[in-house]
């Protein structure tokens, strides 16, 4: 059955944005440059990728219940086709029409999708078997029937594919995984016992690490917070192509014992990113404490899809209740308890409130901040609600109730494990992994910035220097010096006013060395010319006493005088999680009992 695009010289098939924006680069990047791909979220769809301003597009094409196509918002069009020929006459609300079309070129067949392989074979299968028909009477079924058969056979597809393994435990699962070689990646779909959704689990780091898949009541399939499908076998085709919170993208399929699909349906292995962590795994075994992840406090406020659609920048006054009770205050005002009262539920916030008498630039100071954070989703950044204009500007934040790590720390010095400060610091390494993958320098990490949920969960927070990257920008520089915590920064930010992740991971350095020395304060009394005349002469600060040798390494490698030669933080967030796991009781089983780090390290506090 023949892509209702498949004649069109500028359809590209199941590609991924990544793929069609290298086309587009080599196409010239003329205003109005267009192609069209194969939807990777709904049956039937596509997208159309169009360059204006050197910069990308993306419109979702759907297919509507009719069989007609529209974009959201836009005119129907009966086919594709007539629709690509409608926005080259009128942009309708796209940036610009459709100028000139990116041709594939001749030795570029169109890429079949995993559904089209075996769409056909599924329809003829589901005729014969539910209505008893054959040959040309078959045939004639599969042709009038087809349109509503589809997304029928499409939400069953993933029972075919040789990556699902039906109902097997989470501890099955594992066995399974661990089964053979484990490389980055390997992964399967098994149903859940409990309430019948699926769950994906995926190895890494030769750790496996489970993931509940999502069921909302319209019938997409989706991670907590992420992209919704329409199936599960496109969820999965998704995530072989972008990590998108994983902690890795999709490789290698752990093969279910009773699959009689052979493997050529799947695209050629793709190299992973490192991780920027996770929606929301499905809770553990009570074996172990809870990570963060598993459990309800890494919940967005907007974790329901009902919730999710009343989503927006400003809230109203009468969906705040301010406490007096002040968590803290700066040059810009205070930060107040509150409540913030949504439809099905009331949840704890930090209110950041202006000043009345604030001068313009603050209110412009906190409404970048704001435009900053509206655009972060991690579950080790501290998440924004919104901003509301009332008897003052405020900015309103999900809390984190046991404040910043710097005061916790130094007031538990005697209740607090070395392994519990590496725990915290894994976190924010994940969160700087996200910030670093989004093209987002912060420019104000430190341990005042990171705020703890509960002694278990760390989050990042104050955004107020931050800035957004271009796509092809690896710093920024800026314009003046400012008032810039320069016991934090790198070299490169104080001699040339250079920000990017890397001068990020020095600044993560530093704070490692506060979160160790148990809130202690970098570089003791010097002032900041007597810093930087200690970094230029190659010192740097010693090892904070307790601290463990590999952790200290860690820092002085975030300390290397030129930046270029400093890890990323991939790189950061590897060698945390390494070390973490070998001292957590989370020791992937492949670990030997005798390593001695992992035997001599206390567990963690429970």
């Amino acid at each position: 059955m023949a892509d209702p695009a498949s004649d069109l010289p500028f359809f590209y098939g199941s590609i991924s944005r990544i793929e069609a924006e290298e086309h587009l680069k080599l196409a010239g990047m003329s205003d109005g440059l267009f192609l069209l791909r194969q939807c990777l979220r709904s049956l039937g769809g596509y997208v159309l990728s169009l360059v204006w301003n050197l910069q990308f597009h993306h419109y979702s094409v759907e297919k509507q219940l009719n069989g007609t196509y529209c974009i959201a918002g836009g005119k129907p069009h009966c086919g594709p086709g007539e629709l690509c020929e409608f926005y080259s006459k009128d942009a309708d609300g796209m940036v610009f029409n459709l100028r000139k079309p990116c041709l594939r070129a001749p030795e570029t067949p169109i890429r079949t999708g995993i559904f089209d392989s075996l769409r056909d074979n599924m329809l003829r299968q589901y005729v014969r078997e539910t209505w008893h028909l054959e040959g040309e009477a078959m045939e004639q079924a599969v042709i009038s029937q087809a349109p509503q058969l589809e997304k029928l056979i499409a939400t069953t597809a993933h029972e075919k594919m040789p990556w699902y393994h039906s109902k097997i435990t989470r501890q099955e699962a594992e066995r399974r995984l661990y089964s053979a070689a484990q490389p980055d990646g390997k992964f399967l779909v098994r149903d859940r016992e409990d309430n019948g959704t699926f769950a994906l689990s995926v190895m890494y780091g030769k750790t496996a690490y489970h993931y509940q898949i999502l069921h909302d009541k319209s019938g997409k399939y989706s991670m907590p917070e992420g992209t919704k499908f329409d199936t599960v076998w496109q969820l999965v085709e998704y995530f072989k192509m972008k990590q998108d919170g994983l902690v890795t993208i999709l490789r290698e399929v752990c093969m279910s014992p009773s699959c009689t699909v052979a493997t050529p349906f799947l695209p050629a292995a793709r190299k992973p990113r490192p991780n920027g962590y996770t929606p929301a795994p499905e809770a553990p075994p009570q074996t172990d404490r809870a990570l963060p992840m598993d459990t309800s406090v890494y919940e967005s406020p907007y974790s329901d899809p009902e919730a999710l659609k009343e989503k927006k920048l400003f809230l109203k006054r009468e969906q705040l209740m301010i406490d007096e009770e002040e968590l803290g205050s700066g040059n810009f005002g205070c930060v107040k308890k509150g409540i913030y009262k949504m439809r099905k539920k009331h949840i704890d916030v930090a209110i950041k409130v202006l000043k009345s008498e604030n001068e313009k630039s603050v209110k412009d100071e906190l409404m970048k901040e704001a435009e900053i954070m509206h655009q972060l989703d991690n579950p080790y950044i501290v998440r924004m609600i919104g901003l509301c204009q009332a008897e003052s500007l405020m900015l309103v934040m999900e809390m984190a109730a046991s404040g910043p790590l710097n005061k916790f720390l130094s007031s538990k010095r005697d209740q607090i494990l070395v392994d519990n400060v590496v725990e915290l610091m894994h976190q924010v390494s994940l969160g700087m992994v996200y910030l670093e993958e989004n093209n987002f320098v912060h420019r104000d990490l430190a341990a005042r910035n990171v705020l703890l949920v509960n002694q278990h969960y760390a989050k990042i927070s104050d955004f107020g220097l931050s800035k957004a990257l271009g796509a092809d920008d690896n710093y920024y520089k800026a314009r003046t010096a400012g008032k810039w915590p320069l016991k934090w920064y790198a070299p490169e930010c104080i001699n040339y006013h250079k920000f990017s992740s890397k001068s990020d991971v020095w600044s993560f350095g530093i704070t490692m060395w506060e979160a160790f020395s148990f809130g202690g304060k970098p570089y003791k009394k010097m002032k900041g010319p007597e810093v930087t005349g200690f970094i230029e002469s190659g010192k740097r600060m010693d090892c904070p006493a307790g601290c463990p040798d590999q952790m200290y390494t860690l820092m002085k490698d975030c300390w290397i005088y030129k930046h270029e030669e400093r890890p990323d933080f991939a790189k950061v967030e590897e060698q945390m999680r390494t070390y973490y796991y070998s001292i957590s009781k989370k020791t992937p089983p492949e670990e030997k009992a005798g390593d001695t780090t992992a035997a001599t390290a206390k567990a963690p506090p429970m």
